[in-house]
């Protein structure tokens, strides 16, 4: 999604953290926690910016994480299917010495999902690693007829967003061609 934005970046750092929900913690919430999770537990050199992001699926107050295993993909899916839900994606900037943050939702409506097509998409994997089961951008796209909001962010990072804290943090803007 970077390479979209023009940005390549120099190096990739997984944070280590636990992203364990709450008791009572609402999606949104959540979502964000984790995201200033990650940023913290990255230190930012001098002249270094530091992108971080979550995205959490959720139905009400529910969250719906990345699966643990095809069974669980599989409730996810039948439990979205015939539904819209929210999709929340927050984005953290920082550089050595400020932080910058904003989240997005948008709402997504799943079509209602036979059996055999809930079977067709897990035998693909495409739900691993993804936050409720499915990408959009990928395969289960075809499950979507609606969407509110940003479809970069239901992917996984809002553009418009991420651009404009990046640049808040002092990356340079693009020149035109």
């Amino acid at each position: 999604m970077l390479a979209v934005l023009g940005i390549k970046p120099a190096e990739v750092r997984k944070p280590d953290i636990d992203e364990t929900p709450l008791k009572g913690e609402t999606p949104r919430v959540y979502c964000n926690r984790i995201t200033a999770a990650k940023s913290s537990a990255l230190p930012a050199g001098t002249n270094e910016i530091i992108l971080c992001a979550d995205t959490t699926v959720a139905i009400g107050r529910q969250i719906l994480g990345k699966p643990a295993n095809s069974d669980e993909a599989r409730l996810f899916l039948k439990k979205l299917a015939g539904r819209r839900h929210k999709v929340i994606t927050s984005v953290s900037v920082k550089n050595s010495k400020n932080v910058w943050q904003k989240d997005v939702v948008s709402v997504v409506k799943m079509k209602r999902l036979s059996q055999q097509e809930i079977d067709e998409y897990l035998a693909t994997d495409d739900w691993q690693g993804k936050a409720g089961g499915y990408g959009i951008q990928g395969p289960a796209g075809a499950f979507i007829p609606w969407i509110s909001g940003s479809y970069p962010a239901i992917m996984g990072l809002p553009l418009v967003e991420t651009i404009n804290l990046l640049q808040a943090a002092g990356l340079p803007s693009r020149k035109s061609p």
